[in-house]
């Protein structure tokens, strides 16, 4: 990767949100069923590469710097979309409530993402805030993603586990 190209944890994840949501105005503006479905496709595709990104390398590296109700309600967040990922992904633009599913999808990463970017309280800033070191966490993700793209590019089906956040003990 060449120096330029570099980016770290938080800037390469606000790429992806920045992405993302280009994709879901497309999507919105979209008429054609074809068009839908190849942009519904890439959306989902584009979402799990980035759930994967964050759930084996940000939030672990966020576990005990980061607020543990914020961690908590993005693995949540993330289980919530992979729901509807899946359905969206076993369907068609013709099927009943696939632009509805699309909607909502768009309505939650829409949240998520604010979650996560917040400039003071959201995860991003405190991460930061605690000092992770976001150049050494957005190589890693780099890496990854150059994996998962490339399986995916393969035909490869990417992982889309619920979250496996670690259980609290019972009081």
């Amino acid at each position: 990767m060449a120096q330029a190209e570099k980016m770290d944890a938080v800037a390469m994840l606000k790429a992806d949100h920045r992405k993302v949501e280009g994709l879901f105005e497309k999507f919105e503006a979209a008429t054609a069923a074809g068009q839908k479905q190849k942009l519904a496709e890439q959306i989902c595709m584009e979402l799990k590469i980035h759930t994967i990104l964050e759930e084996e390398i940000f939030y672990p590296a966020c576990e005990g710097k980061v607020e543990e109700d914020l961690l908590s309600e993005a693995y949540v967040e993330h289980d919530s979309a992979k729901v509807l990922i899946g359905q969206i992904e076993d369907s068609e633009p013709a099927a009943e409530f696939y632009d509805a599913k699309v909607k909502v999808l768009s309505e939650e990463i829409e949240h998520h993402v604010e979650e996560e970017e917040k400039r003071i309280e959201g995860m991003f800033s405190q991460a930061r805030k605690a000092g992770l070191d976001m150049d050494a966490l957005g190589e890693q993700m780099a890496a990854r993603k150059e994996q998962l793209l490339a399986a995916y590019k393969a035909g490869e089906a990417l992982p889309t586990r619920m979250s496996t956040m670690p259980e609290q003990p019972a009081p």
